[in-house]
C-alpha cells in the first residue's frame, strides 16, 4: 500500500482517537484477560505494544512487567492514550513512541513480550509486519495477537468484508483462523494455541465510534437488517423495530513465541 493509504489510517484514526479510548469494549474484554493468562508476563519482561490505541493493553500489563513500549502509527492517538493512562495515575513505565507495524524503530530482540491487539486487519502487509514482530522480540520471546476472525464461510466472508469497508475505509482484511496460523509459522514463531473469543457490539456505540454520519449508520444499518439469514445467524444480529441494536464476531487470540537459542 502507498504512504498515501498510511496517510488515511493517521487521519481516520486521530478523528476518532476519543471514541477508542473511552470504548469500554476496548479497555476490559474477555480478550485482554485470556492475552495476560496465556503470556504470563513477569516483572523482567520488556513489552512492546504495537498498534497500542487507545493504550488499554498497555495499561493492563503495565503492572505486571518491568517496562511497556506503547507505539502506534498515529500521533494524536498515542497523545490521546497518554492523557488516558496519565488520568490513571500512579503508571510510570509506560512510553509512547510514534511508530510502523510494518517498519517498527527498535533493535533486534529489543522486547520479551509483544501484544497487539484489534489492529492487523488494518495493516497493509501483515507478514511483513509478523517478521518486524519476530525480528524485535528476543529469542524465547511470546507473542499475543488478537483480530477479528474471518468466517469460513465464503458468503459470510464476503458479507463481512463488505461491511467493515462500509464502516471504515481504513479496513483492508480480515484473516481465516488457518490463514493466520499458515501466516504465524511462516514467519518463524512457534504457534501454542489458539482461542476464539466471542464479542458483542453495541451498534449505535459501534458505529458512531468509527465516525459515521447519519447517511453512513443509516446505510450500515440496513445492510445488516438485510443480511441473509447465514450472515443473521453467524453474527447474532439482534434488531427492533428496524433498528439493529448488536451484533456479535468472534476475536481470533494467538498465542505463540519466537523460538529459544539451540
Amino acid at each position: 500500500m502507498t504512504r498515501d493509504f498510511k496517510n488515511k489510517v493517521r487521519e481516520q484514526f486521530g478523528r476518532a482517537a476519543e471514541g477508542y479510548i473511552r470504548d469500554k469494549g476496548f479497555a476490559t474484554g474477555d480478550d485482554l484477560e485470556t492475552m495476560v493468562r496465556l503470556l504470563q508476563p513477569m516483572p523482567d519482561d520488556n513489552m512492546l505494544d504495537v498498534a497500542c490505541g487507545g493504550g488499554h493493553t498497555a495499561l493492563r500489563f503495565s503492572p505486571l512487567v518491568r517496562s511497556v513500549v506503547a507505539s502506534d502509527l498515529t500521533m494524536v492517538m498515542l497523545k490521546k492514550a497518554q492523557e488516558y493512562i496519565s488520568e490513571e495515575g500512579s503508571v510510570d513505565n509506560i512510553t509512547f513512541r510514534e511508530a510502523d507495524a510494518e517498519d517498527l524503530p527498535f533493535p533486534a530482540g529489543a522486547f520479551t513480550l509483544l501484544t497487539c491487539r484489534i489492529a492487523p486487519h488494518h495493516f497493509p502487509d501483515v507478514p511483513r509486519a509478523l517478521a518486524e514482530f519476530h525480528r524485535v522480540l528476543r529469542r524465547g520471546g511470546r507473542m499475543a495477537i488478537v483480530d477479528t476472525v474471518l468466517p469460513d464461510d465464503p458468503e459470510v466472508a464476503e458479507w463481512y468484508q463488505t461491511m467493515e469497508k462500509m464502516r471504515d475505509p481504513t479496513h483492508i482484511q480480515a484473516y481465516t483462523r488457518e490463514t493466520w496460523i499458515t501466516m504465524v509459522e511462516e514467519a518463524g514463531f512457534i504457534l501454542h494455541e489458539t482461542v476464539l473469543i466471542p464479542k458483542t457490539h453495541d451498534f449505535p456505540m459501534w458505529a458512531k465510534r468509527a465516525g459515521l454520519n447519519r447517511d453512513g449508520i443509516a446505510q450500515l444499518n440496513k445492510f445488516f437488517y438485510e443480511a441473509p439469514d447465514k450472515v443473521q445467524e453467524h453474527f447474532q444480529i439482534e434488531t427492533f423495530a428496524g433498528e439493529v441494536e448488536a451484533y456479535t464476531d468472534r476475536k481470533l487470540l494467538i498465542h505463540a513465541s519466537r523460538p529459544p537459542k539451540k
